[in-house]
């Protein structure tokens, strides 16, 4: 079966252009992380491919499929989890399972025992009879998650599925998520955690103003800096200045202090300025508990990605 291909999606509500020429390729067996800022396009980009909308010109297939000439098709190969859990409160985790199973075609007995399945991979089968009303936010989000999994569909669309939930309840859908890429679905991820993408997705397109202007693993898409940060912290917290003075001897790019962290930052840095920092704060006695040069992390390259250009300045 083929992946996901996105060509030249344009979508209009109005007079806002939510995509303009959007293009996107998901291999299969695949996690792709879709990150944008708010309003960047990324749920209308899901709901064309889930069949939810229609685009205003380009092309999109799932699985070979065009999702406007055989949109029925589509989705039943389909899953989606949608930014808010989409359950009947009234009814059971149970029922609403059953509900779905039966709405998708499977027998009573194959729709019960899919049921039955998934509530146990969420974690979810000692409040399967309770109502829905009666769960927490993360107990939700699990069992929308597992709504979107009862045809057992080979492609999986979560649209910033665990915004709102805490530390403990997002690591555990992490989990899940983690879980069915190693079984070889499909997943379209969309979130704002830039750490959910790092940890997630295979493959990271940044979309910005309605167009895919990045494209990479996490670690391509660090190197698209094309700089290094060093990282250093005095031993003692009232050094931190003096380690500043110290560091902006030895590089010709600026120092940034973080007084709340007690760091020093160096960022467009070299090894041999890592060399040239550690000679230094020797020759100067100021004691350093932590000198390091790393790569940029995913939220600084995401914010140099998306960040507007500025304007050259007049000559003076």
């Amino acid at each position: 079966m083929a992946g996901i291909v996105v060509e030249g999606l344009f979508k209009k509500f109005g007079t806002t252009e939510a995509l303009s020429g959007f293009d996107m390729e998901v291999a299969e067996g695949s996690v792709v992380g879709l990150l944008g800022p708010n309003g960047a396009g990324k749920t209308t980009a899901v709901r064309i491919l889930a069949t939810l909308a229609r685009p205003d010109a380009g092309r999109a297939t799932v699985g070979g499929h065009d999702v406007t000439v055989s949109p029925a098709r589509v989705r039943e190969i389909i899953g989606m989890a949608g930014q808010y859990a989409s359950l009947d409160e009234l009814l059971s985790g149970w029922e609403n399972l059953y509900m779905i199973g039966r709405l998708r075609g499977l027998s009573r007995s194959l729709a019960r025992s899919r049921a039955e399945e998934l509530l146990g991979v969420m974690a979810l089968l000692d409040v399967a009879q309770s109502t829905v009303k009666s769960y927490s936010g993360g107990m939700r989000r699990r069992l929308d998650l597992a709504a979107s999994l009862v045809g057992d569909p080979p492609f999986i669309y979560l649209d910033e599925p665990t915004t709102g939930l805490d530390p403990a309840s997002r690591l555990e859908l992490w989990q899940i998520v983690s879980s069915l890429a190693k079984q070889g679905s499909t997943i379209v991820l969309t979130t704002q955690y830039l750490e959910e993408a790092d940890r997630l997705a295979d493959r990271i397109v940044v979309i910005n103003k309605g167009r895919a202007v990045a494209n990479g693993t996490a670690t391509e898409l660090k190197h698209r800096l094309g700089r290094q940060v060093i990282e250093a912290r005095p031993a003692q917290q009232g050094d931190l200045e003096a380690l500043g003075a110290t560091l902006s001897r030895v590089t010709d790019n600026p120092v940034q202090l973080d007084t709340q962290q007690g760091l020093a930052m160096v960022r467009g840095a070299s090894q041999a300025d890592l060399a040239r920092a550690a000679t230094a704060l020797a020759a100067a006695e100021i004691e350093v508990a932590e000198l390091s040069l790393r790569l940029p992390s995913l939220d600084e390259a995401f914010l140099a990605i998306t960040a507007p250009k500025e304007a050259s300045e007049p000559p003076r």
